[in-house]
């Protein structure tokens, strides 16, 4: 009987679940045919509305999901930086947008990113067109971005955050060693810090120094940038920066960190008299992006192509999946590209902090391969290190901007020792039956023996001596030269290139360009095919609802304490070399 009623409960259970299912295939069918129909005409006076409260992301989906954010638990889409830039480049153009109106909105992407999308926007103003950017709260991120507008404004009941750029790592040995977990360690080079996370509670000399090194590059370019677009010299910037001067919204104005407090209200009034509205009464035309975007075709032809392959996420052997850069599909990827005679030259773009040693080595040897027929460039996004790095470190040319994080030359392996965990506080055990004494060498339920600790750690000094001789013949470099800038340290894009790890500084407008003149096609006369293809509509669905569902589940069950249940979680990826920059890097 009991078993009859499981069956019937798991029966009603999967009927509400698939009617559930239905409802939101259903829903979204609908919205997006109806967002199909719905053609966008830009009329003349324009303004192009930025509201960036979104995750910017490498590119962005094509499907309309907007549905789900009634949903308990979902969150909004996504916005692509490819396509944020694209619009932006073709607003310049178009007669019918007369300016931007930009709303930074707690932006959640890193410095590299709003580099690029800076850089664009200084470029459409360098049409004589404007930008008025607007905020309630300013963080260092939001005001990075706005500082290139030629208005400033700022809520006179809001605040501006200018206090500099802090980076705090998580450590988890505490939480290993109250569970009883073993973390066994195995690593090259004095900055290959990606492991201690689980073996410290604080940041190692070597650690500490990089991670200043680099965080001070990432800062010049934020105070030189901000510094050329609002007129204050670096040093004057530093110093408010320093002592926190903007405190209250007025303190923004006193420095002529911003140019006017205000409310919306006044802000438009202000554009009504710039597009030479009169009456309060008179519609501001504006487009959003994501509307935007629908108003116009890229404009290229020809017949030849540049393949943009897009990998973000962390590396990891197999197909991977929206998230990571599975070896086997990018390896697939850059081989078809390779082989299809449309393809004049290839651009990787690298979003990466690394990952599988393995897999970043599959992928590699197709990059080199392809670099022996046609150009194949690096483009770094906000993070393309260790891992991510030894993608790059295989093409002709690597471009990277002055504050990307990169280098992290270097490796490191982790055998979990959980035999506390399992025998005294879950009262497991287990017995072995082998044919050799090294047959049980890569089980969790013990720890390792010094002579298998040996073993281990030879394979990751094999490893190591791969990559780094890898790397000085991709960047023809003698070997000695190439160490001294490995060992696992991290660098910025501007330290990088000045240690020849990187050739030019730039987004990935600069790494299309050179693949063109590479290529010897001219401007106009190729179209740019960006790749792995967009998933399918019910695809997308299909896998946002289950991410969802998964993400909000965990945040339910541990609260506050979901950020270090994440970083758990990806100690599932720790499987076999790991070429990994050091934990997760947040710059705030």
């Amino acid at each position: 009987m009991i078993a009859f009623l499981r069956g019937v409960g798991a029966t009603i259970v999967g009927l509400i679940l698939f009617c559930f299912l239905l409802l939101l295939i259903g829903g979204a069918i609908i919205g997006a045919i109806a967002s199909k129909e719905d053609e966008v005409k830009v009329e003349k006076n324009t303004v192009l509305h930025l509201r960036l409260d979104k995750p910017i992301v490498e590119r962005a989906s094509d499907h309309e999901l907007q549905f789900l954010e009634a949903l308990p638990g979902f969150e909004g889409g996504q916005i692509g930086l490819v396509e944020l830039l694209e619009a932006i480049r073709h607003a310049k153009e178009d007669d019918k947008i007369e300016g931007i109106v930009l709303e930074p909105q707690f932006l959640m992407a890193g410095y590299a990113s709003l580099k690029e999308i800076r850089d664009q926007l200084e470029d459409f103003r360098s049409e004589g067109k404007w930008i008025y950017a607007y905020s309630e709260i300013y963080t260092e991120k939001d005001y990075y971005l706005a500082s290139v507008a030629d208005k400033v404004y700022l809520n006179p009941a809001g605040m501006l955050e200018l206090n500099g750029l802090v980076s705090e790592p998580v450590f988890i040995k505490g939480t290993l060693e109250k569970l009883g977990v073993e973390p066994q360690i195995f690593r090259v080079g004095e900055f290959k810090s990606a492991v201690e996370p689980l073996m410290r509670t604080d940041m190692s000399e070597a650690s500490r120094e990089q991670t200043q090194s680099f965080l001070n590059n990432i800062y010049q370019t934020f105070l030189t940038d901000v510094s050329r677009s609002r007129g204050i010299e670096v040093n004057e910037l530093e110093r408010i920066s320093d002592e926190m001067l903007v405190r209250r919204a007025e303190d923004a104005i006193t420095y002529k960190i911003a140019d006017q407090l205000g409310y919306l209200d006044q802000i438009h009034a202000e554009i009504r008299g710039r597009l030479g509205l009169e009456s309060e009464t008179d519609k501001i035309n504006t487009v959003s992006y994501a509307k935007y975007r629908k108003s116009y075709k890229s404009e290229t032809s020809g017949s030849d192509r540049i393949a943009v392959i897009v990998a973000s996420g962390d590396i990891v052997t197999g197909k991977g999946d929206n998230q990571t850069i599975g070896s086997d599909k990018f390896a697939k990827l850059i081989r078809e590209a390779r082989l299809n005679d449309r393809v004049k030259a290839v651009v990787v773009r690298i979003n990466s902090p690394g990952g599988s040693a393995l897999a970043s080595d599959v992928m590699w040897r197709e990059i080199v391969l392809t670099s022996q027929s046609k150009p194949i460039i690096a483009s770094m996004s906000d993070v393309a290190a260790s891992g991510g790095y030894y993608m790059a470190m295989g093409c002709d040319t690597i471009v990277a901007q002055p504050n990307t994080i990169t280098g992290s030359i270097g490796i490191f392996g982790v055998l979990f020792n959980m035999q506390q965990l399992l025998n005294d506080k879950l009262g497991i055990t287990t017995d072995v039956v082998e044919t050799g004494e090294l047959s049980n060498l890569f089980k969790v339920t013990r720890p390792l023996s010094e002579f298998e600790k040996g073993i281990v750690q030879q394979s990751i000094n094999d490893g190591y001596e791969m990559f780094t001789s890898k790397a000085a013949e991709g960047r023809n470099m003698p070997k000695e030269a190439l160490l001294e800038v490995a060992s696992g340290r991290v660098w910025s894009g501007i330290e990088a290139k000045e240690r020849g790890l990187v050739d030019v500084l730039g987004g990935l407008d600069v790494a299309i360009d050179i693949a063109a003149a590479k290529a010897g096609l001219e401007l106009g006369k190729y179209r740019l095919r960006y790749y792995p293809e967009k998933q399918s509509f019910l695809e997308e669905l299909l896998g946002k609802t289950e991410e969802e569902i998964q993400t909000r589940a965990l945040q339910k069950e541990f609260g506050a304490f979901f950020p270090w249940v994440k970083q758990l979680q990806k100690m599932e990826r720790f499987q076999g070399i790991q070429a990994r920059m050091p934990y997760d890097l947040v710059i705030e």
